[in-house]
């Protein structure tokens, strides 16, 4: 299992402690400072059954208003600004969510 976290947010610091409290076994990814790869981005949208625009935080600077609903645009642009990506990501063999 890993966390995509941020030990700033208070919904990734929460969900790491839930983790914690469980006796988890899992890898922390602080993923601001270790952005995913494009194609890791893309694996987690599938497994989330979502698309780029669906996870990305609206409020961030970086939030691009204008940019196209194309896949690939979406994800190039949040891997180069990992702080749209929302938080926290829980990534468990074949299935991711976001707890929030």
């Amino acid at each position: 299992m890993e966390i995509w976290h941020n030990p700033r947010c208070s919904k990734s610091r929460a969900a790491k402690q839930r983790l914690d409290d469980s006796n988890a076994d899992y890898t922390e990814r602080r993923y601001l400072d270790d952005p995913p790869t494009e194609e890791e981005l893309d694996h987690v949208l599938k497994l989330l059954d979502k698309h780029p625009w669906e996870i990305a935080r609206t409020k961030e600077a970086a939030y691009p208003k204008d940019l196209e609903h194309d896949r690939q645009k979406w994800i190039e642009h949040m891997v180069a600004n990992p702080s749209l990506i929302e938080r926290p990501i829980i990534i468990d063999g074949d299935q991711a969510r976001i707890e929030r």
